[in-house]
């Protein structure tokens, strides 16, 4: 995916141990004069498709192309993929490195990405994990591109993506020139940096970090996982994530109710980004890459024993790189 992030990087603050693109340096709080909060849609989302069980893989396309971010992985199709992306008895959803093959030191290891058959232009999306990958040099994300134009001029929407044992989520957008995250917008999450336009030579984007220590990695798994639900309509992009235990009784009825969530995760508002013009019809992704343009800088620091090479060449080091996934939910 062409979401590499700078390979300059700033430890977060003592309370984690992980790494993030250089513009961590800008987090801060907001007070509560002139904020720019969310406003309930009236409109009454209806499913319009819903992706689980035995027919999930159904509704997805395997990308086997190199990695954009220049990860240790062979992202694989076909037969190939049978062992990495499954449906298990209970019907949760498998979505794998491999955790069972000897693989050279630096070598590429055989990984998942998947992206919806369908682009949405607009909805609500909701995915119900129990468990996302983690561990030394792991990179997995959960995301959606805009097709038609280079990137990153479709938009691009990040939803859940860290590195390593980060134990914060972090989510983002790339988008064009002309768009700008509000200073004002009131979210759960800290700033991490407003200019949401990207290139290949400033790719941070604009990004939110989750606060706590459940949104992302070994707690979040720990935790049974839980519900990260996101809109994408033409008075902003919002994103909310409800831990296993406090997943709204409306989602769980699949009769979803924004307006009643109260403040969001995260949330880019069109007072200074024109969202329709910079993020166009979304294909989902799930994907697990292997060190790359943000796992492999972020190692030295992370905690993580010997190199981001040497971790590749062992396959118990994957154990955990795993998605586990109960449902993928579209309204609109």
């Amino acid at each position: 995916m062409f979401r590499a992030l700078s390979t300059l990087l700033l430890a977060l603050a003592a309370s984690s141990s992980a790494f993030v693109p250089n513009h961590a340096a800008h987090h801060r709080r907001h007070n509560n004069i002139g904020q720019v909060e969310y406003l309930p849609r009236s409109t009454s989302y209806k499913l319009v498709d819903r992706f689980e069980g035995k027919n999930f893989f159904d509704g997805w396309d395997f990308f086997t192309d190199d990695d954009p971010t220049h990860g240790n992985v062979n992202y694989v199709g076909g037969d190939a993929a049978s062992k990495l992306a499954y449906v298990q008895d209970d019907n949760t959803v498998v979505i794998a490195v491999d955790d069972f093959s000897n693989v050279a030191q630096g070598g590429k290891r055989d990984s998942i990405r998947i992206s919806t058959k369908k682009a949405y232009e607009r909805g609500l999306f909701i995915a119900d994990i129990y468990s996302m990958p983690h561990g030394c040099s792991v990179w997995p994300a959960y995301w959606s591109l805009g097709g038609g134009k280079d990137w990153p001029n479709a938009g691009e929407i990040d939803i859940i993506e860290g590195v390593n044992e980060n134990v914060q989520n972090q989510v983002t957008l790339h988008s064009g020139a002309g768009c700008v995250l509000d200073k004002a917008a009131k979210a759960l999450a800290n700033v991490m940096g407003t200019t949401c336009a990207s290139s290949n030579g400033n790719n941070a984007g604009c990004a939110y970090l989750q606060k706590g220590n459940n949104s992302y990695g070994h707690e979040f798994n720990m935790g049974a996982g839980g519900v990260y639900a996101h809109t994408l309509e033409a008075d902003a992009i919002t994103v909310w994530y409800f831990p296993r235990d406090k997943i709204p009784a409306d989602i769980t009825a699949q009769k979803p109710d924004p307006s009643t969530w109260g403040t969001p995760t995260a949330l880019f508002p069109n007072t200074q980004c024109d969202i329709m013009s910079h993020f166009l019809a979304q294909n989902l992704i799930f994907d697990i890459t292997l060190c790359g343009d943000w796992a492999g800088p972020a190692y030295e620091g992370s905690g993580c024993p010997g190199t981001c090479a040497s971790q590749i060449a062992n396959p118990s080091n994957f154990k955990l790189a795993k998605w586990k996934i109960a449902s993928v939910s579209i309204y609109q």
